[in-house]
């Protein structure tokens, strides 16, 4: 019979709480992640934010250039409407300019009392289309002589104005907007030479009798 050698075949106490291989690989792992982020990520991030800068740079560039080109259409546009007013108003007053003769012939025939009958329903329908096309009339007896829209052709003296004025309209202005295609054709009185104004001649009174009495 074999001799069994007492206490060969039992295995030798370890203790519970002692850590195996594997358990230290798995703690060396967890004192890596949990340890200082490596220098590479520190890294990436600066470059993250570095492209982030140049995204925003370049943002705000096409934004000031879509404004830019916002404002130039705008201004191209406010361009093109008031160049397409003045040639409107250029043509307008191209034909109009040769209707003025029969408008005045209208006018001194209303003035002698000739507009009657078909001639009348003719001269008021002239004078309505022209009317539509933007004509209008101005000149008024009575007014202050103004160079810019009135053309004297007669001159006088009168002792009741006390400036420039138009005292009678020999032919009617006409404009379109504000482009005067004709001015008024005026007679104008000025004031009598070294008379002076009703106030002026009044304190002058008061001066020469020792001003009003005082009570």
């Amino acid at each position: 019979m074999t001799e069994e050698t007492p206490g060969f075949d039992e295995k030798p106490d370890v203790p519970s709480d002692a850590a195996t291989p594997d358990d230290a690989a798995q703690g060396a792992g967890s004192a890596d992640k949990a340890g200082p982020a490596p220098a590479g990520d520190a890294n990436q991030d600066a470059g993250l934010v570095a492209q982030l800068d140049q995204v925003r740079t370049a943002l705000n560039e096409r934004t000031a250039d879509l404004q830019r080109l916002q404002a130039e259409y705008q201004n191209y546009r406010r361009r093109v409407e008031r160049d397409r007013v003045t040639v409107k108003e250029i043509a307008a007053a191209n034909l109009l300019s040769e209707l003025l003769p029969v408008l005045d012939d209208i006018g001194r025939a209303r003035e002698h009392g000739e507009l009657v009958g078909g001639f009348k329903s003719v001269g008021e329908s002239v004078e309505t289309v022209v009317a539509k096309l933007g004509l209008q009339q101005f000149g008024k007896e009575g007014e202050p002589f103004d160079p810019t829209i009135h053309e004297a052709l007669m001159h006088s003296y009168a002792p009741d104005v006390t400036e420039t004025t138009c005292v009678a309209i020999l032919q009617p202005g006409y404009r379109i907007g504000e482009r005067t295609i004709r001015p008024a054709r005026v007679a104008v009185a000025e004031p009598q030479p070294g008379a002076q104004p009703a106030k002026s001649e009044e304190k002058s009174s008061d001066e020469e009798s020792g001003g009003p009495d005082e009570g």
